[in-house]
């Protein structure tokens, strides 16, 4: 007599629900809700005329929406400040991802002397507050004639010891057996790391994208005194300028925090799934 066998349903892959992630969940939707109410408001009260927004009882909805904020902003030179805020933090993120993987690489994979010490140097460098070497930086730029102009923004911020580190530890995990290879096949040093390792470290080039752009667009204090200029402000910049003279126009204020809020929300969409991978991947390597 045959007997069947029944199997009981495999549990495998289903993940057992404990209170620690229950509270965790609830937590991270509450901060969720946080932030993005913030973002809500932002937009929604950049829709109001000036005595909706300073209104006792609060609008949750604009009842009227108007675009005189938007026409008064676009009166100023906001493009100008958006423009030259995207330049700032675009070229910063490429040219330091640039740097960062060419040095990560070569301190991770290159045998030469003073490796350690350079590698070191970095880790110090990274401690090393932006506010004690700005005197030395701003003398530096105005003997270069970059004073008042983007560039004296975007080089201090290209060589970023982060940056070094997070890619150092990224090339680390390329196998020495494929370099080795590369160089029996005849590939000399641009062909490999073209061809080579920028492919198997593109998770961390996406992770420190989004860092670097990050970064450069709140580094207000550098834009603070770097430019004085209007037509060389950030948005940043504009828009606390846009506080100190018109105090009461929150409506203006809050529709140059929206238009400011649309290219960064842009860059972490675009490289959102290289952040998780970057930081689990490489940065906590040893």
């Amino acid at each position: 007599m045959q007997k069947t066998m029944q199997k009981k349903p495999s549990a495998k892959g289903v993940e057992k629900v404990t209170p620690y992630k229950v509270i965790s969940v609830i937590i991270l939707l509450l901060l969720s809700a946080f932030f993005i109410f913030t973002l809500y408001w932002i937009i929604t009260g950049s829709f109001k005329d000036r005595q909706s927004v300073i209104a006792a009882k609060p609008e949750w909805f604009p009842s009227n929406p108007v675009l005189d904020n938007y026409h008064s902003l676009f009166e100023k030179p906001a493009l100008r400040w958006l423009y030259n805020t995207v330049l700032i933090c675009g070229a910063t993120m490429l040219l330091t991802c640039v740097s960062a993987s060419m040095g990560g690489y070569a301190i991770a994979k290159k045998k030469f002397a003073g490796r350690n010490l350079i590698f070191t140097i970095f880790i110090c460098a990274m401690a090393l507050p932006k506010q004690v070497i700005l005197i030395p930086l701003l003398k530096q730029m105005s003997f270069l004639k970059l004073h008042n102009t983007i560039w004296a923004v975007i080089l201090p911020n290209v060589g970023w010891p982060f940056g070094v580190f997070l890619m150092k530890q990224f090339s680390e995990n390329i196998p020495d057996e494929m370099l080795e290879a590369a160089r029996i096949d005849g590939a000399g040093e641009t062909r490999t790391f073209l061809e080579i390792i920028l492919p198997m470290i593109k998770p961390g080039i996406g992770a420190l994208a989004i860092f670097t752009f990050i970064t450069a667009w709140n580094d207000y204090f550098m834009q603070l005194i770097m430019l004085n200029d209007t037509n060389t402000l950030t948005i940043s910049l504009g828009i606390a300028k846009l506080q100190a003279e018109l105090s009461t126009d929150f409506g203006l204020i809050m529709a140059g925090a929206a238009v400011g809020s649309v290219p960064i929300i842009i860059v972490f969409l675009i490289f959102q799934r290289y952040f998780t991978r970057g930081i689990t991947m490489g940065a906590v390597k040893g």
